[in-house]
C-alpha cells in the first residue's frame, strides 16, 4: 500500500509570537526556509525519487514548504496540488487563506507550472458559521474525514513502492491522522515545524478512511516500535479537543465579509474568487 508522508509546514511569521496570529496568511521566515533545506536533505534522494504526488494545504506557508522541501520532485514535473480541505483549524487571520485569484498573481512564489490551484473554489477562505471549514469540532472531524477520502482517491492507482507527500498544519494533522501521541495542548500540536511522519491507509474500503503510522516511522521519530493504544488515543483526543473548545471563546470572530452562505458561494462562477 502506498506510503503517505505527512509534513507540518516550516516556521512562519505567525509562529514567532502570538501577536503575529493576526497576520493574514503569513509566509515563511528565513529560518523556515532553512528548515525546508534541511528537510530536503534529510528526506533523502531515494525517497524523493519515489514521490508521485505532492499535495498541500493552500495556505502560503504550506505551499512554500512543499516547493522548497521537495524541489527535486517538483523539478521533474510533479505539480503541487492545493487541497482546501487541508487548511488549518482556526479562523485566526493567520489561518485564513488567500483567494485563488490573488495566489495566481504571486507567480514569483507559486508559478503555475509548479502549483495546481484548480481545487480552490469560491468560498474556500470562508471559515464562518455554516462553512465546511468553520472552526467547530464536529466540522473539523468531518473535514478531516473528507480530506482522508480525497487522499485515498488520489492514491488508489499508485503502487506499494510509491510515496505521496502531504504538507499541512500542526493542529489539523491531529484531526487528519486521528493520532494524538505527544500532544501538548499548550502548544496546540505535537508536531514540530517540518516534522514528517509516514502513514498508510488501514483499508481500501474502510468507511472512516483510517490511517495508521508505519512501524518504520514510529521507530524513526520515537526510537521504539510501540505506539499508543486505541484507548490512549481516545483519551488524548478528548484532552486536545477540550483545549481547542476553550480557546475558541478567546479567538476573534471572522470578519463580516468572510461570513458567507457556503451553498451560495459554490453556485458562483468558479473562476471568480472572493477578495480577502
Amino acid at each position: 500500500m502506498v506510503v503517505i508522508d505527512f509534513v507540518r509546514h516550516a516556521q512562519g511569521f505567525h509562529n514567532l509570537c502570538s501577536d503575529n496570529l493576526k497576520m493574514p496568511d503569513p509566509l515563511l521566515t528565513s529560518l523556515g526556509e532553512e528548515q525546508c533545506a534541511t528537510l530536503q536533505q534529510v528526506y533523502g534522494a531515494d525517497n524523493h525519487a519515489k514521490v508521485r504526488l505532492l499535495v498541500s494545504s493552500p495556505l502560503r506557508r504550506t505551499l512554500q514548504t512543499t516547493l522548497l522541501s521537495f524541489a527535486p520532485v517538483s523539478q521533474r514535473g510533479v505539480r503541487v496540488l492545493a487541497v482546501p480541505e487541508l487548511q488549518e483549524v482556526s479562523a485566526m487571520p493567520s489561518d485564513v487563506g488567500t483567494p485563488r485569484a490573488v495566489l495566481e498573481k504571486q507567480t514569483d512564489l507559486f508559478p503555475a507550472d509548479r502549483v495546481d490551484l484548480s481545487r480552490l473554489h469560491v468560498g474556500w477562505t470562508n471559515k464562518g458559521p455554516g462553512s465546511p471549514y468553520a472552526f467547530a469540532l464536529p466540522v473539523l472531524a468531518a473535514r478531516a474525514k473528507s480530506a482522508r477520502r480525497i487522499l485515498r482517491d488520489l492514491t488508489k492507482d499508485l503502487g506499494a513502492d510509491d510515496r505521496v507527500v502531504v504538507v499541512t498544519h500542526g493542529g489539523f494533522l491531529h484531526f487528519l491522522t486521528e493520532d494524538y501521541e505527544g500532544v501538548d495542548p499548550g502548544r496546540g500540536t505535537a508536531w514540530k515545524n517540518t516534522e514528517w511522519r509516514s502513514y498508510e491507509f488501514v483499508s481500501e474500503e474502510d468507511d472512516n478512511v483510517s490511517l495508521k503510522e508505519t512501524t518504520e516511522s514510529v521507530k524513526r521519530r520515537a526510537g521504539s516500535e510501540a505506539g499508543l493504544t486505541t484507548q490512549e488515543q481516545i483519551e488524548l483526543a478528548a484532552v486536545y479537543h477540550g483545549f481547542l473548545a476553550s480557546e475558541q471563546a478567546h479567538w476573534p470572530k471572522p470578519r463580516p465579509e468572510d461570513i458567507r452562505d457556503y451553498e451560495t458561494a459554490l453556485s458562483e462562477p468558479q473562476e471568480v474568487d472572493v477578495a480577502a
